[in-house]
């Protein structure tokens, strides 16, 4: 069997335009963990460490002797994000970073478990007692139908894109279920230059 490779064989989820499009995504097994306040904090880069090791510790668990039914080479996701604010913030109408609340994900291959996830977890803690690693969840989640967009340049800059879909659901005929929007860290933002990161930016949307 070929190598899958999310950039190659998942365009439609994962490279879009820098223009809005529509697209339904179904239900997916993710590694997650859920956290708050600003995502400049050493905190929230902690988060984002352990959920890229478990990650690469179930891609690379056949060579360390696990037995993983209907294993297939693949490569690792990309970081993704769910992004809201506190219910304290959205009553008090705060929007500082300060007040955001997250959770963080990489999606997994189908065969990927609760066993295998627990085992690989369980291996990871066995060097590192960080108390993080108990915070980790294996979930499914279905984002269900979206509008999404490219973003190129840097997080500050997000609300240029949000305009460009808003305007777009007032063309189709759509509207958000809510304010929450999930990112797509095509780009490695801690080592590329904020002007040539690349984001998916996706919200949730419905017919009125």
């Amino acid at each position: 069997m070929m190598k899958h490779e999310w950039r190659k064989d998942e365009k439609s989820l994962y490279l879009p335009k820098d223009t809005p499009q529509a697209v339904t995504v179904p239900v997916y097994p993710y590694i997650a963990i859920h956290g708050e306040g600003d995502p400049n904090q050493a905190d929230f880069q902690r988060r984002v460490e352990l959920l890229f090791s478990v990650a690469y510790g179930v891609k690379m668990a056949p060579r360390k002797g696990i037995q993983i039914d209907g294993y297939f080479e693949y490569t690792v996701y990309p970081l993704e994000g769910i992004w809201d604010y506190s219910d304290r913030a959205k009553k008090k109408g705060l929007t500082g970073k300060e007040h955001l609340v997250y959770t963080l994900m990489i999606r997994q291959p189908a065969f990927v478990t609760q066993k295998l996830f627990e085992r690989v977890v369980t291996l990871k803690k066995y060097d590192d007692t960080d108390p993080l690693w108990n915070q980790l969840e294996f979930i499914t989640h279905e984002d269900g139908e979206c509008v999404q967009i490219l973003h190129v340049g840097p997080f500050d800059d997000e609300p240029e894109s949000f305009a460009k879909i808003e305007t777009y659901l007032e063309e189709h005929g759509l509207r958000r279920i809510d304010r929450r929007h999930r990112e797509i860290y095509l780009s490695d933002f801690r080592n590329v230059a904020p002007d040539q990161l690349q984001t998916v930016l996706r919200v949730f949307v419905k017919k009125p």
